[in-house]
């Protein structure tokens, strides 16, 4: 099995991703991360919807899953078999607003809950803190909590990062932005 990453949003594939995907005979994926491929497929090439993410540690060797973004941030790279990184959320969220990579530490939210005390430990470090969140996250309790502590930060939402309608809202913990669905929020001092 091969796991490719598709990237964070339309034209963020690799070469060595799309060149995967052009030769696949059978694919795996959501329906976002087949859309973002869809060029790239090929005529011949059976695509399947997952609709159950357990079942695909019993794919074959023949298989190409895709995985939105990078398929080890928060994506389907614990799978056995082969991973072709994409250009990740985190990538894209840190050129955007100019932080290190180096600085910071990412943090999933997505479809698990948010530990608020971790976020603090890592703000006291010095770092930037990047969440993947989903609608389930509570920034406004997370943010709260953090000025409750004395960690008062600054806070940026990325929305629909690396699509046409991409946005991006800076504001502060003692009155964050809103984040809808997926997003990415940077907490931190940049």
């Amino acid at each position: 099995m091969i796991i490719v990453g598709v990237g964070a949003g339309p034209q963020m594939l690799t070469a060595q991703a799309a060149q995967a995907v052009e030769k696949a005979r059978l694919i795996y994926g959501s329906k976002r991360a087949i859309d973002l491929v869809r060029e790239h497929i090929n005529p011949d090439c059976e695509v399947r919807v997952i609709e159950d993410y357990k079942k695909l540690h019993d794919l074959g060797e023949d298989a190409v899953v895709l995985s939105t973004g990078d398929p080890m941030l928060s994506g389907l790279g614990y799978l056995k078999g082969r991973v072709i990184p994409g250009i990740s959320s985190l990538q894209v969220a840190c050129a955007r607003l100019k932080i290190s990579q180096l600085k910071v530490v990412p943090i999933t939210v997505h479809g698990r809950s948010l530990d608020p005390d971790a976020v603090a430990f890592e703000l006291r470090r010095g770092k930037c803190v990047f969440l993947l969140t989903d609608d389930g996250t509570n920034l406004q309790s997370l943010c709260l909590s953090l000025e409750s502590q004395g960690l008062h930060r600054e806070v940026a939402a990325l929305i629909d990062l690396g699509y046409p309608e991409e946005r991006i809202e800076r504001a502060n913990t003692a009155s964050p932005p809103q984040a809808p669905g997926l997003s990415c929020v940077f907490i931190g001092e940049f």
